[in-house]
């Protein structure tokens, strides 16, 4: 049977038959049985009390510059095409224990009025892959639930990313769950297998940068025509770090996302206003973006800053600082930095611009 097939067995079996399927819960909390959603910052492995074998919820552990509550981070993607992923599988129990949950639910789902037709034969052949090693072109059955082989390896079952707003790219992760041998890599045709890379990106989600509050003089209120200089120190901007990781028995796997401040970009609030650079980005110099002023510098231009052409009248100017940082990650594998899109974040302040009052004599 192809892979087609496959999918259309897990479509009717698991949407139509075990839509209250405990392992999928499991796949979501931070134990053995639970009714969480989504992965966490928590996870447990081990033996479970019952000895019905070996568990593990294997859920995504955030260490270093994450959001606190396991919320998305505050760093917005340069690349407006660039997602975190939807979902993906991970390890989720060993033989005893799925065997008992499994088990049980297609034999529920067996038992519900009105399951007949092609319900109910996806349930048969579901089961019959589990229990009588029936399988597919790709995707070989098991003997008994795999019992014989507990502890040897894991089953491996979908996890939702419960920041994902959209259902359908959340649940797209569809497939019945499969072994995996400890220490051996899933299968090729589980391209969501969860991965170095795929931890990579949630730790990219889940990052939390300084904020960004540019440095101002004059600080506040300024004046049209006179340049405002801006600029940021070194300790206010210094590199960062998240690590996202998974660490069940038999299958480690973590990845660091490691932001460097790149340059500011400055957007003064008015169209009647002169940005430094015209571009308004300023680079990274030294220990600094731009250059902090001083005394005597009145009449100078500075390399980062905002020339006002007209008064605020009263009100004020909403001044957007952004920060481009450049992110690239290192994980197991992989001890090379790989490159990812720019993140951005950004902060207002707001300025008020007045007129040079002048007296005439």
């Amino acid at each position: 049977m192809n892979r087609s097939r496959r999918a259309a067995v897990t479509t009717a079996a698991l949407t139509l038959a075990l839509s209250a399927l405990v392992l999928t819960e499991a796949a979501y909390a931070g134990k053995p049985v639970g009714s969480g959603k989504g992965a966490d910052a928590e996870q447990q492995g081990g033996t479970d009390k019952a000895g019905t074998g070996i568990y593990a919820a294997a859920q995504v552990k955030y260490s270093g510059a994450v959001a606190k509550g396991n919320g998305r981070g505050n760093v917005a993607s340069s690349d407006v095409t660039w997602n975190p992923p939807p979902c993906w599988y991970a390890p989720m129990y060993g033989a005893k224990e799925f065997k008992k949950k499994m088990s049980k639910e297609l034999k529920d789902a067996a038992n519900t009025p009105g399951m007949t037709g092609h319900a109910g034969a996806a349930i048969n052949e579901l089961q019959r892959h589990y229990e009588d090693d029936y399988g597919w072109t790709d995707t070989p059955g098991y003997k008994d639930y795999n019992v014989d082989k507990d502890g040897e390896g894991m089953f491996w079952a979908a996890v939702e990313n419960p920041t994902e707003p959209d259902i359908l790219k959340r649940s797209s992760c569809s497939d019945i769950p499969f072994w995996v041998e400890n220490g051996e890599a899933p299968p090729p045709q589980y391209e969501e297998a969860i991965s170095p890379e795929i931890l990579a990106a949630l730790a990219y989600q889940h990052m939390e940068l300084p904020k960004t509050k540019v440095t101002l003089a004059p600080d506040g209120t300024t004046k049209v025509k006179l340049p405002t200089w801006a600029w940021l120190d070194k300790a206010e901007f210094d590199e960062v770090e998240a690590t996202a990781s998974i660490d069940v028995p038999g299958f480690n796997i973590s990845a660091t996302t490691t932001a460097a401040p790149k340059s500011l970009t400055l957007d003064p609030g008015t169209e009647e206003a002169t940005t430094l650079p015209a571009d308004g980005e300023c680079p990274i110099v030294g220990d600094r973006i731009g250059e902090p002023y001083a005394q005597g510098k009145a009449k100078e231009t500075p390399p980062c800053g905002i020339v006002y052409g007209r008064s605020s009248a009263g009100a004020t100017f909403p001044l957007k600082a952004s920060l481009t940082w450049e992110i690239s990650w290192t994980g197991t594998g992989q001890n090379t930095p790989v490159g990812m899109p720019d993140g951005k974040i950004e902060a207002v302040q707001e300025i008020t611009v007045e007129e040079v009052q002048s007296i005439n004599r």
